[in-house]
C-alpha cells in the first residue's frame, strides 16, 4: 500500500526477459537531494503514465494470461496505478499446494530446488545493512539483469510446476480455493480497516500507567530492583534469591542462565507465589502496549486514514491465512484488555462492523472426520457440545453441571484436537498428571472412534508424508522422519491436527470466494475487511446490515 512503482519486468520465452525503467532516480530522493547513486540527473525513461497506458489493455485483457511469482502483491501494486491485472496465475501458490510444509516458496528458493539456478541476490545490486538502497537508485545495468531474471525465473517456474498439480491430485485446491481466492485478499488489504487513535492513545497512556504500577510491585516482592525484562536477572531473582523452585527448576539456556519461559512463570504461579504472575502479568501487558496500542498509532496508512493488514496464503502448511504487518489475527479475546484494544477498531461514519464466524467448527470436523456418532448427534441437536462431554466422561448429570466440571471438558475437547499429552492437560487445568491420564483415558474410552482416528492418521502419515484435508490439500509432515524424538513427536500431533485444521481453513476460504461473488451479485455494498481464522469481519452501510446478515 506503500509502494511505489519503479519499473516492470516481462518474459515471453525462456532465456529472453527484459525491463522497463520507469522511475529510476525520480522518487523522493530527487527533492530531498540525496545521492541518486552516481546519477547527476535521472536516466532517460519513459513516462510513468505513458507505460501504465500501453500496459493496461495488455494486463487487463481476460484473453491473456499473467504469470507471477507472489502476483498478488504485484497485482496490489498495479491495482493503486490504475491497472486490474486478470487472469493471473501464481507459482508461490503452486509450489505450496504442491509442497506446503516441506520447504519455504520465495523464488530463489524455488529457482533452486525445481531449475537448479542461483538467482542474482537483492544485496548484489542494492547492497546490504546501512549501505543498502532502495530500487528506484539501483543503476539501470544493474536493474535491468536483476528485474529481467526475476521474470525468467518466474516463467520457467510456471512452466515446471503447472504440470505437476494434476499429477499430484492439488488441481482442485489451487484452482477453486487458493487461485480465486488472490483477489477477494488483495480487495481486504486495500480495504484496510479504520482504527480510532485517540483509544488508542489513551490505552497506551493506561498501559504504561499499569506497568509503571507493576514494576513496582514486582522489585517491592523481588526486595530490589531488576530489569524485568531480562530473563537473566528474572532467573537469579526467582532461583538463586528467593528459592523459588519447579519441575524444571534446572532447566538452562544456552547462555546458562535460569529458564523464566511462561510455562515455568505459571508453575511457579500455581503453587501460590505472588511474583511470577506478577511478572506473567506484565509481560502481557507490555507485549499488547508495544504490539498494538502503540505500534497500530504508525501502521495507519496516511492515503487512507486506516491500517491494512498483509493476508498470506503461503506460510501456514495447514492452509490457514497468516495476518502481519500489522499482525491482526493475534489479538486476544479472553483478556479485558484484549477486548479493549478490539475496541479501537471502528466502521466509517454510516457503516457498521459485522462480526459472522462459525462455531466450533473444528471440533464439528473431529465428529465428521473420526466419524464419532455421539459427538455428531449432539451438534445436530444443538446441544452444549461441553456440558455433554462433560456429563459423559465425568459421569455427571447435565443438570448437576458446574462451569468447573464443564471447564475441563473443554480443555480436554480442543486439546484432544492438538494431540495433547497428559502432562500439557495437567498443566492446563493446573492439576497432577496422574487425574489429567485418567482423564483422557476416560475420554477414549467414551469416544473410541478418536483414538482409532488419531491411530490412522499417524500411520497414514508416516507412509505417505503428508496428510490431507477433506478438500484434498496436502500437508506434508518431514517432521515424522526426524530423528529428534521431541521434532518427530511434534509431526505426529500435526498428523493428527492438520487435516482437521486444514479443512477448517479450506472450508472459511471457500466462504470468502463465495461471499465476495455474493455480495457482487446482490449489489451490496459490504467490504469484507479481516479473516481471523474462523470469523470474518465486514464493514456494512447500516441501511444494509440485515440484508448482508
Amino acid at each position: 500500500m506503500r509502494a511505489e512503482l519503479v519499473g516492470v519486468s516481462l518474459a515471453l520465452a525462456p532465456g529472453r526477459a527484459c525491463y522497463i525503467p520507469l522511475r529510476h532516480g525520480r522518487i523522493r530522493y530527487e527533492s530531498e537531494g540525496l545521492d541518486l547513486a552516481g546519477a547527476a540527473t535521472p536516466p532517460k525513461q519513459i513516462e510513468p503514465a505513458r507505460a501504465i497506458a500501453l500496459l493496461k489493455p495488455l494486463f487487463e485483457n481476460p484473453g491473456v494470461l499473467k504469470v507471477g511469482q507472489n502476483a498478488k502483491y504485484d497485482m496490489l501494486v498495479l491495482a493503486r496505478c490504475g491497472i486490474e491485472v486478470a487472469p493471473v496465475d501464481c507459482t508461490m501458490l503452486m509450489s505450496y499446494c504442491l509442497e506446503g510444509g516441506l520447504h519455504g516458496h520465495g523464488m530463489d528458493e524455488l529457482a533452486e530446488h525445481h531449475l537448479g539456478h542461483t538467482c542474482i541476490p537483492f544485496s548484489e545490486v542494492a547492497g546490504t545493512g546501512r549501505n543498502q538502497i532502495t530500487f528506484d537508485r539501483v543503476p539501470l545495468d544493474k536493474a535491468l539483469t536483476y528485474a529481467a531474471e526475476d521474470a525468467e525465473v518466474t516463467l520457467r517456474l510456471y512452466r515446471a510446476l503447472k504440470p505437476l498439480l494434476p499429477r499430484a491430485a492439488v488441481t482442485r485446491v489451487y484452482e477453486t480455493l487458493e487461485r480465486p481466492l488472490m483477489p477477494v485478499l488483495l480487495g481486504m488489504e486495500r480495504c484496510g480497516i479504520k482504527v480510532d487513535t485517540a483509544v488508542l492513545r489513551q490505552m497506551s497512556n493506561d498501559f504504561a500507567q499499569r506497568l509503571e504500577a507493576l514494576e513496582g510491585e514486582i522489585h517491592q516482592l523481588a526486595g530490589r530492583s531488576f530489569t524485568i525484562g531480562s530473563p537473566k536477572q528474572l532467573g537469579e531473582v526467582l532461583f538463586d534469591e528467593m528459592g523459588l523452585s519447579t519441575g524444571e527448576r534446572g532447566k538452562k539456556t544456552k547462555t546458562g542462565a535460569h529458564a523464566t519461559g511462561a510455562d515455568i512463570l505459571e508453575e511457579l504461579a500455581a503453587q501460590g507465589h505472588e511474583l511470577p504472575q506478577k511478572v506473567l502479568d506484565w509481560r502481557q501487558l507490555s507485549k499488547l502496549k508495544s504490539t498494538y496500542t502503540d505500534a497500530l498509532q504508525g501502521q495507519i496508512n496516511a492515503e487512507t486514514g486506516r491500517v491494512h493488514t498483509c493476508f498470506s496464503q503461503a506460510v501456514a502448511s495447514t492452509g490457514r491465512l497468516s495476518s502481519t504487518d500489522p499482525n491482526l489475527q493475534n489479538i486476544p479475546i479472553r483478556t479485558e484488555e484484549g477486548r479493549k484494544i478490539r475496541k479501537a477498531f471502528v466502521a466509517e461514519a454510516g457503516h457498521r462492523l459485522l462480526s459472522v464466524d462459525y462455531s466450533q467448527i473444528e471440533l464439528r470436523l473431529t465428529a465428521a472426520i473420526a466419524d464419532v456418532p455421539g459427538l455428531k448427534e449432539a451438534f445436530a441437536a444443538g446441544q452444549d457440545i461441553h456440558a455433554m462431554t462433560a456429563s459423559q466422561v465425568f459421569s455427571v448429570p447435565l443438570e448437576e453441571m458446574t462451569p468447573e466440571t464443564r471447564r475441563r471438558a473443554k480443555a480436554i475437547n480442543f486439546g484432544i484436537i492438538y494431540g495433547i499429552s497428559a502432562f500439557g492437560l495437567a498443566n492446563n487445568l493446573r492439576i497432577p498428571r496422574e487425574e489429567a491420564q485418567a482423564y483422557i483415558g476416560a475420554y477414549f474410552a467414551r469416544y473410541p472412534e478418536i483414538r482409532a482416528y488419531m491411530d490412522r492418521a499417524k500411520a497414514e502419515a508416516k507412509e505417505r508424508g503428508y496428510v490431507t484435508t477433506l478438500f484434498g490439500r496436502r500437508v506434508h509432515l518431514p517432521a515424522l522422519q526426524d530423528k529428534n524424538p521431541a521434532r518427530r513427536a511434534f509431526g505426529e500431533r500435526a498428523a493428527i491436527n492438520a487435516p482437521i485444521q486444514g479443512t477448517a481453513a479450506d472450508i472459511i476460504k471457500r466462504a470468502m470466494i463465495r461471499l465476495a461473488a455474493a455480495l457482487e451479485a446482490k449489489r451490496l455494498k459490504a467490504r469484507l475487511l479481516l479473516q481471523v481464522h474462523d470469523e470474518l469481519i465486514f464493514e456494512v452501510p447500516e441501511a444494509e446490515c440485515d440484508e448482508t446478515a
